[in-house]
């Protein structure tokens, strides 16, 4: 099931929601749809599923075009951010729903959407909830019934609206690790809309990087990483300290901080760094000083410095001795520079 969308636009009022989208999904891909809040990234999803109208662009589902094509007649399983399970329904009469539902001439008979259902539970595993009422479900067994239940219709294209964000942190984590490895079992292309870049980066095989309604990079997690396209997705993804620099003779200078300089291959002019914490080494010595330190797996020390004013988390150079309240100066092994003043 491949999708692709091309120059879609969705306006409300004067606001476009989205502006101009160019997305293509692979067969048995998952691709993530990553950005803040208002980047457009739900309002594609919707788009996507028929839930949603377009004011222009062209949007094809295993290469038919789906203009006028209804939601229902798609094919498409969605699970949203809070599950939407139908409270006064047993688990196994929601995951039947959308069986229950079809018009007579395709709906299954009664033992074969028992037989279906009983089969999704165990694919899930949670056989044993089949009789339980969701009230009577933890947020991780909720979510697989969801799943289950977007399952059962057998969909050509998944769909996760922030899924997993109704759950805390260590049970989103097992359950998207859950997920990730189902979706691959069953080869079934997903895409998933999320504004936590840890949950985008270790579940998606692809990355889609929202702003402001647009698409601003579409790429694998670690070519976002190390060959982000804006400032923006520098910023965004990977928790960069975004600093002010002097470029002159293929150098940046951070004046007045007390940073190295960075080598770069930029022309003469003010420009802008994002230094990642892994990426600034702090040595004794120096205008900055030590506020806090954490230590990390390895022997590595996570530490938090203040320098000139600012706040910039750093890492310890290796076999270095730094404490709490020690002076120090910082040393760039890597980073992203753009031109220009952001």
């Amino acid at each position: 099931m491949t999708v692709e969308a091309e120059r879609i636009t969705r306006r409300f009022g004067d606001a476009a929601a989205l502006d101009g989208v160019d997305l293509a999904v692979r067969e048995g891909e998952l691709v993530a749809l990553l950005g803040p809040s208002g980047s457009g990234k739900t309002t594609l999803l919707r788009v996507i599923a028929g839930l949603e109208g377009t004011d222009a662009g062209r949007l094809r589902i295993a290469g038919q075009d789906m203009a006028g094509v209804p939601a229902r007649e798609r094919g498409i399983g969605v699970v949203f951010q809070h599950y939407a399970l139908f409270r006064h329904m047993k688990v196994a009469d929601n995951i039947a729903f959308g069986l229950d539902v079809r018009p007579r001439a395709t709906r299954p008979d009664r033992a074969a959407i028992a037989d279906r259902v009983a089969a999704l539970l165990d694919l899930v595993q949670i056989p044993e909830l089949a009789q339980r009422y969701p009230d009577q479900l933890s947020g991780g067994q909720r979510q697989r019934v969801a799943l289950a239940r977007a399952l059962a219709i057998e969909p050509r294209l998944l769909l996760l609206d922030e899924p997993f964000g109704a759950l805390d942190a260590l049970v989103r984590r097992d359950v998207r690790r859950w997920v990730r490895g189902l979706q691959e079992r069953l080869g079934i292309t997903t895409i998933l809309v999320t504004h936590d870049q840890e949950e985008a980066m270790e579940m998606a095989d692809r990355v889609a990087v929202m702003e402001r309604g647009r698409i601003v990079q579409f790429d694998a997690p670690a070519a976002l990483l190390e060959h982000p396209a804006t400032p923006f997705v520098a910023g965004f993804i990977g928790d960069a300290a975004q600093l002010p620099c002097r470029i002159a003779g293929g150098v940046a200078h951070f004046d007045p901080l007390p940073i190295a300089p960075l080598p770069v291959s930029l022309a003469d002019g003010p420009g802008t760094a994002f230094l990642r914490p892994a990426e600034l080494l702090a040595e004794p010595g120096g205008s900055a000083v030590v506020r806090l330190l954490r230590p990390q797996g390895g022997g590595e020390l996570h530490l938090v410095v203040e320098a000139a004013g600012q706040v910039l988390d750093a890492r310890a150079a290796p076999g270095t001795r730094l404490a709490r309240g020690d002076a120090c100066h910082l040393v760039p092994r890597g980073g992203r520079v753009f031109p220009g003043a952001t």
